[in-house]
């Protein structure tokens, strides 16, 4: 009589082995945006402080910090988040109305909540992570009805509607569309019909985006400046060109690291969401491709643990946080090349926001652990072991 194989236990979890090619992509992520951090900062932090390496040396504790905390989580067994989904949407909701009423109010919009006088953080950050948990567990226990409208479809997205209002109220329109992106591509993956989101998205989506566009002046204001940035290019227009300017001069190779002119208080706030435009103008085309094919390798990682992942909850809380880390690197690299309106979207483990390179790290912690896995992985088996909703329920069923 062959033996009961013995259920794994939590012990036993913790001796997994890591994706190390994931970390050590993590790593040079983090390495080169620490660089980047102190070339493209130092004229900005002697002109404010005195000190060029003030916001280097905090970057690079809070990186430090991050990495800890990754390896700590790392060893907690993801299946522990999914008693806790429904907590999730909850806290979502208190952190995003504690904003509201007690958030501080910076160029215009109330983003952030402010521990200390020079101490603040977004809530937003974390909200995207705890509705990556949400979705992943209501996900998981309806996912016998995914395939319908009204129970599957519609049921799911109006369970996002009052973490979106929440957001819009700040205004931040930036955080909403990563949220409802992750979601969908979640829900997709999950086994929602894509139908539905394309129905839906041209019906309902196109005109509610487009009445928030046009409602709001300062929204409108960038749509227009996105479509010639030239027509006041020393006021709405002036970072957006800058960060042209500073690509365009960077050629194939770059003019070498630390050597950038348009850090020098040309682009406002350089070391933040505008620094890929320095990292092309000091390291080039080819040094922005050699980021890019890291970002690249992340994701594939990303997806490859999605697929490796022994259940359904696994594997979505894999594809949420890979989409992401994918979507904010699309947006940002999209907005510094003038393909897209401006947003303050910061490039994960770039830009110099000591909440976000903590919230970034913390959240690859969730899913370094490498899962194994007896098939054998091809790049047709990403579509039908992972994307096609019926063989992924056949397969954790």
């Amino acid at each position: 009589m062959a033996k009961k194989k013995k259920e794994k236990s939590f012990s036993s979890f913790l001796n997994n082995p890591i994706d190390f090619t994931l970390v050590i992509t993590i790593l040079l992520l983090l390495g080169i945006g620490l660089v980047m951090v102190l070339s493209a900062s130092s004229p900005s932090a002697l002109s404010e402080s005195g000190n060029s390496y003030a916001y280097f040396s905090k970057q690079l504790i809070f990186a430090i910090l991050g990495l800890i905390a990754m390896s700590l989580i790392s060893k907690i067994d993801y299946r522990f988040y999914q008693k806790f989904y429904k907590h999730a949407w909850l806290i979502s909701l208190l952190l995003l109305a504690a904003v509201i009423l007690v958030g501080k109010e910076v160029n215009g919009a109330k983003r952030w909540i402010y521990v200390t006088e020079t101490l603040s953080f977004q809530p937003s950050e974390i909200v995207k992570f705890l509705m990556i948990i949400f979705y992943a567990g209501i996900l998981v226990k309806n996912r016998d009805e995914l395939q319908l409208y009204g129970k599957g479809f519609i049921k799911h997205c109006l369970l996002l509607v009052p973490i979106i209002g929440l957001l819009l109220l700040q205004p931040h329109l930036s955080a909403s569309m990563v949220i409802i992106g992750i979601v969908c591509i979640i829900m997709i993956v999950a086994g929602c019909k894509f139908r539905h989101f394309l129905l839906t998205g041209v019906g309902v989506g196109g005109p509610l985006l487009t009445a928030a566009i046009a409602l709001s002046p300062y929204r409108l204001e960038r749509f227009v400046t996105f479509l010639d940035p030239w027509k006041d290019a020393s006021d709405s227009g002036w970072q957006v060109i800058q960060s042209l300017y500073a690509i365009g001069s960077g050629g194939l190779f770059g003019v070498g690291l630390g050597d950038s002119k348009q850090k020098y208080l040309y682009i406002p706030e350089p070391h933040n969401d505008f620094i890929f435009s320095i990292l092309a103008e000091e390291v080039g085309f080819i040094g922005c491709v050699v980021v890019l094919v890291l970002f690249a390798i992340f994701i594939w990682r990303g997806i490859l643990i999605a697929m490796r992942a022994p259940d359904m909850f696994g594997s979505l809380i894999a594809v949420g946080i890979t989409a992401l880390v994918a979507i904010q690197v699309i947006i940002n690299v999209a907005v510094v090349t003038s393909s897209m309106p401006a947003t303050g979207m910061p490039l994960p483990f770039f830009s110099y926001r000591w909440y976000s390179i903590v919230y970034f790290t913390v959240r690859d912690g969730c899913f370094t652990q490498y899962f194994t896995c007896r098939s054998k992985i091809i790049v047709s088996g990403i579509w039908g072991r992972v994307l096609n909703p019926t063989n992924l329920r056949r397969r954790i069923k």
